[in-house]
């Protein structure tokens, strides 16, 4: 049963689903009228019995009863004494055998209403609804006792029933059909987006990517938005990758052009070769290759999004103070800043920094550490020419280099501040430039340890009197 359900077009289980509880409905409210009608109309015959049994006990109290008793037709009615015997009878009762036996008269008696088989009066089969009201005298007291036949009642809710039988499944064969309309019509639209989606994926790379937006505001077209918004990211995040397989191609190329040169004029001199020159030639491509393969592997793990594998609580003042080796760069000395991260990832991200300040720089760097609140704050800050400010977001790309005479020898793969802020938003943190000089004098000198630690945010890379780069990470507790 399952497989079959499952083997079914939504259209036809939505079918299914809404002609079977239509059915249901229709069912349950069938059963519903035909109760309620049979206590109606029980209800009624039971009150007109009580009207003809208390017109005959008022009678039956004046002694003026006359044979037969006048009821209206087809009620039976019968006067009987304390023994059971028959005193009077109308003209449809019997008048020798009473209507009810002992226990029913009693019952009777007490104020019930009864439903009993005519089998003993003059008009047997069928059933009788009976009722009854005491009258006489406490010495000779009396019980009228007026019965009605329910033929009629169930006459009637037979052809109810036969004509609920009969209309059922004709409103039942045209709600299916209505339904089917109605629900092909809904689900047209999505119909149109499965086409859209079979024609995306068959297309080429030229072709529209896009799905057909439905008419209306409904939930479709809202399915319609969100997934050609969805095919946007996709499309979005193929061409990047498209662009960077692309420019790690060419940065690739690169190394191995050049040792493949050097090996095919080292080849062609021959004896003339001087091997240890050759060999520190291919030494130094090689170490840029391993790098820059370091580096696309790096990235390729940070788009993966996932959290750093190990954690740990990691000092970052004595952090800097282990990256920043060079001599031309000062670490202020204040107190130790915690974070938790990758080791091996914030050792990362700091010396990438620390290496594009050395690279700008035109005298000097200066790094410190601080605490903000629940940030853990570290600034690195050069002299060098700076970065424009339309330009802070795009150095953050990957392969971007501002300056189009630079080499990867110069410059870099254009990498490392890709490389840092992949690697802080893996930790939950941020990466902003901002200007280290913003009264924009070049000779003017940079911000100074004072002015840093004083200086709003995280800064991950600052250069030069022109620049500023602020990274925030979640400082540890306790730091």
């Amino acid at each position: 049963m399952r497989g079959w359900w499952h083997e079914r077009t939504l259209r036809g289980r939505l079918m299914v689903i809404g002609v079977g509880g239509l059915a249901l409905g229709f069912l349950a409210g069938g059963l519903a009228l035909a109760g309620v009608l049979g206590i109606v109309l029980q209800r009624s015959v039971d009150a007109e019995i009580d009207s003809t049994a208390r017109q005959v006990a008022t009678l039956a109290a004046t002694d003026a009863l006359p044979v037969p008793i006048p009821v209206p037709a087809g009620d039976q009615v019968q006067v009987v004494d304390a023994q059971g015997r028959v005193r009077a009878a109308s003209a449809d009762a019997d008048p020798l055998v009473p209507m009810l036996a002992p226990d029913d008269l009693a019952r009777l008696r007490a104020g019930a209403h009864l439903t009993i088989h005519s089998g003993g009066a003059r008009t047997p089969g069928g059933q009788l609804r009976v009722a009854g009201v005491d009258v006489g005298t406490p010495g000779d007291p009396r019980t009228v006792i007026v019965g009605r036949s329910t033929v009629d009642t169930m006459r009637g809710l037979g052809l109810l029933r036969t004509q609920l039988l009969v209309l059922f499944p004709l409103l039942l064969l045209a709600s299916g059909l209505v339904a089917w309309r109605v629900i092909g019509a809904a689900l047209r639209p999505v119909e149109q987006l499965r086409r859209g989606a079979e024609e995306i994926t068959g297309a080429g790379a030229g072709a529209a990517s896009r799905l057909p937006v439905p008419a209306g505001h409904d939930e479709i077209h809202r399915l319609a938005l969100t997934l050609n918004g969805m095919l946007d990211r996709l499309e979005s995040a193929r061409n990047r990758q498209r662009e960077f397989v692309a420019d790690a191609a060419h940065e690739l190329r690169s190394p191995l052009a050049s040792m493949r040169a050097q090996l095919e004029v080292a080849q062609r001199l021959a004896p003339g070769t001087d091997w240890s020159a050759v060999s520190d030639d291919l030494l130094t491509d090689t170490t840029r290759l391993s790098r820059l393969v370091d580096d696309l592997l790096l990235l390729a793990r940070a788009d993966a999004a996932a959290p750093p594998s190990r954690v740990e609580p990691v000092e970052l003042t004595s952090l800097l103070a282990e990256v920043a080796v060079a001599p031309n760069v000062r670490v202020a000395v204040g107190d130790p800043v915690w974070t938790v991260g990758a080791p091996d990832e914030l050792y990362r991200i700091v010396a990438n920094l620390v290496d594009n300040a050395v690279r700008h720089a035109r005298t000097g760097v200066e790094v410190a550490t601080r605490r903000d609140g629940d940030r853990a704050v570290v600034t690195v800050t050069d002299d060098g020419p700076g970065i424009a400010p339309v330009d802070r977001e795009r150095v953050f790309e990957r392969f971007t280099r501002l300056d189009d005479s630079r080499t990867a020898e110069t410059g870099g793969a254009g990498l490392g501040l890709a490389i840092v802020r992949e690697l802080v938003r893996r930790h939950g943190g941020t990466v902003t430039l901002a200007d280290a000089n913003p009264s924009g004098d070049p000779d003017a000198p940079g911000p100074g340890l004072d002015a840093l630690a004083a200086g709003p945010g995280l800064h991950a890379l600052a250069a030069g009197p022109g620049l500023r780069v602020e990274v925030r990470l979640p400082a540890a507790e306790g730091s």
